[in-house]
């Protein structure tokens, strides 16, 4: 039997031959000679851990290292082991190697938790065998270089480019884009240098940064003495942060955009993804249909940067036009008067209005829609995305005259008057208002987020009219459709089963209430009132796609394959989203997945496995973590439930769209349905294999009279084939799903 951890009174090293189960009662395996970081089994999921250093004096445990992000292993049966060849290494509970380091066959001795952060295996001679600090994941600690071999990386990367300078790249599931520093400019004309290739940077203790690109900045607390990251954060953003090691919490202390943008506009025709978070990006208001005649519309003064088409020096603008107008891939073009450059554009991502102009966009529109209301101008609004200010340098005062204005005081004085009035006016009428509202009591209205609020139970029973009109009805809870005084149509769940208390329904609520995705359903707000909890979500029109899958009645129409595969992809799009926020749905099925009046989907419940009950048996397997037949195979296995389990589960829905009919017709006899899933599977490869796509039009839902694309239709079954997979790791990830359809879009 292998031995504990050694030293275990002061957890200071892990010695060779060593190894540590996981669980809650074994996370923290060692601890750095300062107290300031802690290494061992990070909880990300359910019955999911990965690997991870955090910081032990953040109160929310702030990860600084992780070895396994994209591969957490089990809760039961997992282990780190320290094995007697060399090298440290993560086993899954199948004692599968998730992660190990690069010591096999040296004279390794022990891993230790440095107190700068860096987890290091060394030999008896105390040499330095491997190192944490040598592949960061999200995070810079100081003194932890970076070099040419280092990134930070999220849905964003931080990293020395080709050309030696410190980057930061957008790499997202159908477009990448580098925006730091400005692509706009030239490196050395804003101080950067292309010619050292030492490619190396590093933070130092004070909160200085210095790059061998001449990239320096320095933390406006720089000083000794704190505990300091930067960090790479989901939103892109570039940031410093400082600990305060009292409250445990962190403030920016810089940060690479102050600002994420000075405003930000849609181009004309076209409107915000979410009103409330540029970072969606822009979508058409009315969306452009093939074969169409076009014109342009001219957008003086602007550029594009990236994803250009072509290029051409020294074109007419006619010949530039032309070239855009006789390809259908071209969304606009950019053109510069007097040099004649042309670029047409097959994206529009990313770019801005310039003082001085010297480039055109001209932007192609449908002729007969140009005319039409909806090509209004571009919306333009400063970005409202806050960040704490960087450098006291950014308060600044103003010193204007310093003789004084009788007149200019009377003036501002009598204004000032007026002002308060009316305020103190309005106020004691809002308090009157306010307090005659007999179900606004206490608490009142919750605010959470500018979108997510608290309802009173009374509030929800008037709009529903005292819950009269069913939706339908499923394992977490009723739903019924109801009217705000806002006239705002939402459906409101009644939730079954929720152990949880108030405060803890509300953290997890407050989680939910900030997603938000064109493709997953909006949450509104809640209502906690004992013995009461209900969600409160956008009304979606058309219901649930399986009504209109597995409608034996013919009481709806049959989904074209253009929309069934419009389907497959903005359910993909919500579920990478969902993974990227570390959210696992734990329950998709066609009843789980709505359509709107332009049958986009959208996904509904997620994040409710983590509000309703948690008692263990086979009841609870099918009535809280989904349905026969879309249950992954791991929940039964007691194994890791990632998003892997929502991957198996999409398979199936994706095998059920080009079918035409629910799984759990599929078996014969007295066969499992899960039996009869991967029976159809195995067949499914062996065809897809073949040349001959005949077959096609055999297994494809024969409502559609044979008028489907055979390249999707074969793209969607292989997709489906090995998203159902038995072992999860064979399985791919959504990300890798989405961008598969993404290629045969047409």
């Amino acid at each position: 039997m292998s031995s504990s951890i050694a030293l275990s009174n002061d957890q200071s090293y892990l010695a060779r031959g060593s190894s540590i189960p996981t669980g809650d009662d074994t996370s923290t395996i060692l601890v750095s000679p300062n107290g300031a970081f802690t290494c061992g089994f990070y909880k990300v999921a359910t019955n999911a851990f990965t690997f991870s250093i955090w910081f032990s004096w953040a109160t929310d445990k702030t990860v600084a290292w992780t070895a396994n992000r994209d591969a957490p292993v089990n809760g039961k049966g997992s282990r780190l082991i320290f094995r007697k060849d060399g090298a440290l290494a993560l086993l899954d509970y199948n004692s599968t190697v998730v992660w190990s380091t690069n010591t096999t066959g040296t004279q390794a001795d022990r891993a230790m938790l440095l107190s700068s952060g860096n987890l290091v295996v060394i030999d008896t001679y105390g040499r330095h065998l491997w190192r944490s600090f040598e592949s960061p994941t999200d995070t810079l600690l100081p003194w932890q270089p970076m070099t040419r071999n280092t990134k930070l990386v999220c849905l964003y990367a931080f990293y020395f480019a080709s050309n030696n300078i410190l980057t930061l790249i957008y790499n997202g599931p159908e477009t990448s884009s580098i925006y730091w520093p400005d692509p706009f400019y030239l490196p050395w004309d804003i101080g950067r240098s292309t010619y050292n290739s030492t490619r190396y940077g590093v933070l130092d203790q004070k909160g200085r940064f210095m790059a061998s690109d001449q990239l320096e900045f320095e933390a406006s607390d720089l000083g000794d003495e704190i505990i300091r990251r930067l960090t790479l954060d989901y939103d892109g953003n570039l940031r410093l942060y400082s600990l305060d090691t009292t409250s445990g919490t962190w403030s920016v202390s810089w940060v690479a955009f102050p600002r994420l943008c000075n405003s930000c506009s849609c181009l004309e025709g076209f409107e915000m993804v979410e009103p409330s978070d540029w970072s969606k990006g822009c979508r058409r208001k009315i969306s452009s249909m093939p074969n169409q005649d076009f014109l342009f519309r001219e957008l003086t003064g602007m550029d594009l940067w990236g994803y250009d088409l072509n290029y051409s020096e020294s074109s007419p603008w006619r010949v530039c036009r032309d070239m855009c107008l006789n390809s259908t891939d071209c969304q606009a073009f950019g053109y510069r008067k007097g040099t004649g450059e042309c670029y047409p554009k097959a994206l529009l991502f990313n770019g801005r209005n310039f003082p001085d102009p010297y480039n055109d966009i001209y932007l192609k529109v449908p002729k007969e829609e140009l005319s039409s209301p909806e090509w209004t101008a571009g919306q333009i609004h400063a970005c409202k995305i806050t960040e704490k200010e960087a450098y006291p340098s950014f308060q600044m005062s103003v010193v204007g005259d310093s003789s004084f204005n009788f007149g200019y005081f009377l003036s501002s004085a009598l204004t000032l008057l007026v002002i308060e009035v009316t305020l103190i006016i309005i106020g004691c009428w809002f308090f009157y208002k306010w307090e005659r509202r007999p179900e606004i009591r206490d608490e009142g209205y919750m605010i959470i987020s500018s979108q997510f609020r608290r309802f009173s139970y009374n509030e929800l029973q008037k709009a529903t009219k005292c819950f009269q009109e069913e939706l339908g009805s499923g394992a977490s809870g009723a739903v019924y459709k109801g009217v705000l005084e806002d006239e705002r149509q939402v459906a409101v769940k009644k939730l079954r089963n929720v152990m949880q208390g108030e405060q803890e329904f509300r953290s997890e609520l407050s989680i939910i209430g900030r997603i938000y995705h064109m493709n997953l359903v909006r949450i509104w707000g809640f209502c906690a009132e004992q013995p009461h909890k209900l969600l409160v979500s956008e009304f979606v029109e058309n219901g649930s796609l399986d009504k209109f899958l597995f409608d034996s009645q013919n009481s709806t129409s049959v989904l074209h394959w253009s929309q069934r595969y419009n389907i497959a992809l903005g359910v993909a799009k919500g579920l990478a989203y969902l993974h990227h926020e570390w959210i696992v749905h734990c329950d998709v099925e066609p009843e789980n997945i709505l359509l709107d009046e332009e049958f986009q989907p959208k996904i509904a419940d997620f994040g409710l496995v983590k509000l309703l009950s948690r008692e263990v048996g086979a009841q609870t397997l099918s009535r809280i973590h989904g349905t026969r037949g879309y249950i992954a195979p791991e929940w039964a296995l007691n194994l890791p439930i990632t998003g892997k389990a929502d991957v198996y589960s999409y398979g199936v829905v994706l095998l059920e769209l080009v079918k035409g009919a629910q799984v759990s017709s599929w078996a014969i006899e007295s066969e499992e349905v899960e039996m009869s899933i991967q029976r159809h599977a195995e067949i499914l490869k062996e065809k897809l294999e073949s040349e001959d796509q005949s077959w096609l039009l055999e297994f494809v839902d024969c409502r559609l009279d044979g008028k489907f694309n055979y390249l999707q239709a074969a793209m969607a079954l292989k997709i489906a084939v090995s998203c159902v997979e038995k072992e999860r790791c064979k399985r791919p990830s959504m990300s890798h799903v989405l961008e598969s359809l993404l290629s045969l879009v047409e």
